[in-house]
């Protein structure tokens, strides 16, 4: 492990909280060892050299001890938004379970993106947080077969194990999703693996599914991006650049097709899906548990 000096752990206050409710934003890692193909923080804008590794900020614990401390305001400290949180390290090392301990020391929330199921070790930390504040976590899951997650993600579990995480978080209580992100067009796009990953998701408990139907492509993120594909999908680069030049945003050609069997399908199995309702149901929740242990 190598470690890179840092000043601050945690973000300024939002007091909006747009993205699933975060007030704060938490990284105790830098850079990623999952390698999936289409991961927008390579891009050249976060300034992150050598960013498939991982790399820890040096004495990140004692930093954010002190800083959330020193925070006049509580909320909900987002994590993994730019490094998977529970990388290939964090089992040895244990940075984010020491960050999750301060957390429910200091009386702040959480809010978790991650593709591994090592979270499950946490469960019981996780647990405590959810006696004073809100915990919400969020599995990426992009492929409904465990063969295409493994092209596309190549060095984190296969989507059948995220699944089986979701379904241990969520029988112990955390509210628990998916962040259905990023769907690429021409691979992943089609109806088949929508309505699968749907159905796994209620099988296992899931109570929101969170979409984005395309990808991301800049700088050289796209480079690598289109190398990867070819490697894997022949040609498939050239259809891409056909389809979307080099545009920024690859929106799916089928997503207003593909929003309408989500929307459906969702709403069958009685899953949220809209930023606002998964907000408010996981802090209700909270507020609602609170209620009635002091009743």
């Amino acid at each position: 492990m190598k470690y890179i000096p840092a000043k601050t752990i945690l973000s300024g206050y939002n007091s909006c909280g747009e993205w699933f409710g975060c007030n704060y934003n938490m990284n105790i890692y830098r850079g990623c060892s999952h390698g999936c193909i289409y991961c927008d923080s390579r891009s050249e804008c976060y300034h992150i050299e050598n960013f498939d590794q991982v790399r820890a900020k040096k004495d990140s614990i004692d930093i954010l001890d002190k800083e959330l401390r020193s925070k006049r305001k509580k909320g909900v400290v987002g994590t993994g938004s730019m490094s998977d949180p529970y990388n290939l390290f964090e089992e040895k090392y244990k940075l984010t379970r020491q960050a999750l301990e301060l957390l429910t020391k200091h009386r702040f929330g959480v809010s978790i993106a991650t593709k591994s199921p090592l979270i499950t070790r946490d469960i019981d930390v996780l647990k405590r947080i959810k006696r004073h504040s809100p915990v919400l976590v969020k599995m990426t899951v992009t492929s409904a077969t465990d063969g295409l997650s493994k092209i596309l993600e190549p060095n984190v579990a296969r989507s059948s194990e995220r699944f089986e995480a979701i379904n241990k978080l969520s029988t112990s209580g955390i509210f628990t999703g998916i962040l259905l992100m990023s769907v690429l067009p021409f691979i992943e796009d089609h109806d088949e693996n929508i309505l699968e990953i749907i159905r796994l998701a209620k099988e296992n408990g899931a109570k929101f599914i969170y979409p984005a139907f395309g990808v991301t492509l800049r700088q050289n993120q796209r480079i690598h991006f289109f190398k990867k594909l070819d490697e894997h999908f022949k040609g498939m680069s050239k259809k891409y650049i056909k389809e979307y030049g080099f545009s920024y945003e690859c929106r799916s050609k089928r997503a207003d097709e593909l929003w309408k069997v989500f929307k459906g399908a969702c709403d069958k199995e009685n899953l949220l899906y809209k930023m606002e309702d998964i907000i408010n149901r996981y802090k209700n929740e909270y507020e609602e548990k609170q209620i009635s242990f002091f009743s």
